[in-house]
C-alpha cells in the first residue's frame, strides 16, 4: 500500500484530497493539527509517533525530523535501500503534502516584532519538501493546494503519478522553499540595508518580493505583468489607490518618476511626467500655482501624464487642472470634496495617496541579460559637495536661485538631460537624446521664448562648446553642470565670450 504523509499549514481542501488517496487506497500518514482535522472527518490515519516512537518535542517545534521520516521519504526503488529500511522497521513514503507556516504573510504586517516573525519560520516543512523534491524519481510532492485534483485524477487513471509531472511538482517545490527562505533572509537583513548601501553592497542579494496584483499588460498589451513588493498586500509603490481605473504598467512607472522628482523639494511642488521623463517641473505659494507653472513649461506633452505633488489636494488644485487629460495623480492626500469631484468628473482618472516621500534607501535593481544591475539611489549631490564659479562672471543672487533650483530639476530628467529654467519653474526640458547639443536645442525650442533670460542645468558635462553656444543664442543666462570634460577650458572661454555665468558641481547625475 502507498503511503502518504500529510503536515500542512493551510487545510483548503484537504479532508476532500485525502478522502480521494484513501480511496485510491493510499495509507495516511500526519503530524499535529493535520492528523486532528483528518481524524474529525473520519478518516484513517497513522500519528507520526507511530512511525518514530517520539512524541513531539518542544510544543510542537520537531515532529518530523527524524530518520523514520527522512529515510523513507529519500529511499530509492532500489534493492540496498529498501533492506536499509526493513533493517530499521522504516517504510518508504511515496508522497508528501506539505505546505509551511505563513512567514511571508505575518513578516508583511505592519507592527510585527522580530519574535513573531520568527516563530513562523518552518523547519520541519521545509526538509519534508525539500527531501521528496530531490528524490522526485520515486516520490510525489505537493506544495500547492491547486495541485490536489491534477494529482487526483492521474493516480484515477493510471494508479501513478507520472514522471513529468513528478519532476513539474518538484521544481514547484523547490522554487517555494527558494521564495521562502528568500523572503526570511530579506527580513532578518532589511534594517542593515541603509548602512549597506553607502558603504558596500550585499554579497548575496535576496529581494524577497510577492505578487500582489495582476497587471492588465505591460508596456505593451502582447506583454503580461504584475505588481511585486515586499509587503504583502501593499499597493503600487506602497501607496493606497483611492479611485480610477486599474493602474497600468506603465502608469506605474511614471507615478514613480513623479513622486521621486517632487519629493526632492520641501517648498509646494507640482510635477508632470509623460514617459518617465519630466516635461515640467514648478514651485509655487500653492501646489495649485505650481501646477500652472509646471503645465505651462510644455503644455503639449502634459496631454495623458501623471501628476504628482507634495502636498495635499484641495479643491483649487482640482480647479486649476482644467480640461486637461490626466492618467494619474499622487498626492499625500485627497482632501474629501476634491476627491469626490475628481471621482464624479474624471472616473479614469487614478488617484494614489502616498504615506511618505520617496527616501531612496532601497537598493535599484534593474535586469539585463543573464543577471541583475544594483546600485544605490541617486538622491541628489552628495554630502561635501563644492559649487564653484568658473567664469569672469558670477551668478546673480536670482541666476543663482534658479540655478539651485534646475539643478535639482534636472536630477530626474533621462540622460542626456538638459533643463532650462526660472527661479520656480521649468521653461523647457530636453532628455534622452544620445546628442547633448540636441538635448539643448529641444529645450529651447519647448520653451521658445521663455528661454530668454533663463538659467540651464546639465546632468553630465558639455564636452563641446556647442551646447554653450546654443544656449547663448537662445537668451540663456547662466549655467550649472558637473564639469569634467577634456575640453572644459573651451566650454568656459565660450561662456564667458557670452557673458554667461557657469558653475561647476563636480557630481553627475545620469538617468539611463
Amino acid at each position: 500500500m502507498p503511503r502518504a504523509l500529510i503536515s500542512v499549514y493551510d487545510k483548503s481542501n484537504l479532508v476532500k484530497f485525502a478522502t480521494s488517496l484513501v480511496e485510491l487506497g493510499w495509507d495516511l500518514v500526519a503530524s499535529g493539527g493535520t492528523e486532528a482535522a483528518l481524524r474529525a472527518a473520519g478518516l484513517p490515519v497513522t500519528a507520526i509517533e507511530q512511525l518514530t516512537g517520539v512524541r513531539e518535542l518542544l510544543d510542537g517545534r520537531v515532529k518530523t525530523l527524524h530518520p523514520a521520516i527522512h529515510a523513507g521519504i529519500l529511499a530509492r526503488d532500489r534493492d540496498e535501500d529498501l533492506e536499509s529500511l526493513k533493517e530499521f522497521g522504516y517504510a518508504p513514503i511515496n508522497m508528501v503534502v506539505s505546505n509551511l507556516y505563513p512567514f511571508q504573510d505575518t513578516a508583511s504586517q505592519l507592527g510585527v516584532t522580530l519574535q513573531d516573525a520568527i516563530e513562523q519560520i518552518d523547519i520541519g516543512g521545509v526538509a519534508l519538501l525539500r527531501a521528496a523534491a530531490k528524490n522526485f524519481f520515486h516520490v510525489v510532492v505537493v506544495c500547492d493546494v491547486d495541485d490536489y485534483g491534477k494529482i487526483t485524477a492521474e493516480l484515477r487513471a493510471s494508479g501513478s503519478v507520472d514522471l513529468a509531472t513528478r519532476r513539474r511538482l518538484a521544481v514547484k517545490a523547490f522554487a517555494h522553499t527558494r521564495d521562502y527562505d528568500t523572503a526570511i533572509h530579506a527580513f532578518l537583513s532589511q534594517d542593515s540595508v541603509p548602512s549597506l548601501i553607502s558603504i558596500d553592497l550585499p554579497h548575496h542579494l535576496s529581494v524577497g518580493m510577492q505578487q500582489v496584483e495582476q497587471l492588465r499588460y505591460g508596456e505593451n498589451p502582447h506583454q503580461v505583468a504584475a505588481y511585486y513588493s515586499r509587503v504583502a498586500r501593499s499597493g503600487p509603490l506602497g501607496g493606497t489607490v483611492l479611485g480610477g481605473k486599474q493602474l497600468s504598467y506603465n502608469n506605474i512607472l511614471d507615478l514613480d518618476s513623479a513622486w521621486r522628482t517632487v519629493s526632492s523639494f520641501s517648498e509646494p511642488c507640482a510635477v508632470i511626467v509623460k514617459h518617465l521623463n519630466p516635461c515640467g517641473i514648478a514651485l509655487g505659494r500653492s501646489i495649485a500655482d505650481a501646477y500652472a507653472k509646471a503645465l505651462a513649461s510644455d503644455p503639449v506633452s502634459a496631454f495623458g501624464g501623471v501628476i504628482a505633488v507634495n502636498r495635499p489636494v484641495d479643491d483649487d488644485f482640482v480647479a486649476a487642472l482644467g480640461s486637461l487629460f490626466v492618467e494619474a495623480i499622487a498626492a499625500p492626500s485627497f482632501s474629501p470634496t476634491a476627491q469626490a469631484i475628481l471621482a464624479n468628473n474624471r472616473k479614469n482618472c487614478r488617484l494614489l495617496q502616498m504615506p511618505q516621500p520617496y527616501k531612496g534607501t532601497e537598493l535599484e535593481i534593474r535586469t539585463v541579460q543573464s543577471g541583475l544591475l544594483v546600485q544605490s539611489a541617486d538622491i541628489g549631490d552628495p554630502d561635501g559637495t563644492i559649487l564653484q564659479i568658473v567664469t569672469q562672471r558670477p551668478p546673480t543672487p536670482g541666476e543663482k536661485s534658479a540655478l539651485q533650483f534646475a539643478w535639482k530639476a534636472v536630477q530626474h530628467v533621462k540622460s542626456n538631460a538638459i533643463v532650462l529654467a526660472v527661479s520656480e519653474a521649468t521653461v523647457g526640458i530636453g532628455g534622452g537624446l544620445s546628442s547633448r547639443v540636441d538635448s539643448v536645442e529641444l529645450a529651447i525650442r519647448k520653451a521658445g521664448e521663455r528661454s530668454i533670460g533663463s538659467v540651464l542645468a546639465s546632468d553630465a558635462f558639455f564636452p563641446f562648446p556647442d551646447g554653450i553656444e546654443a544656449a547663448a543664442q537662445a537668451g540663456v543666462t547662466a549655467i550649472i553642470q558637473p564639469g569634467g570634460s577634456i575640453r572644459d577650458k573651451e566650454v568656459i572661454a565660450a561662456a564667458d565670450k557670452a557673458n554667461l555665468a557657469m558653475i561647476f558641481t563636480g557630481t553627475r547625475h545620469f538617468r539611463h
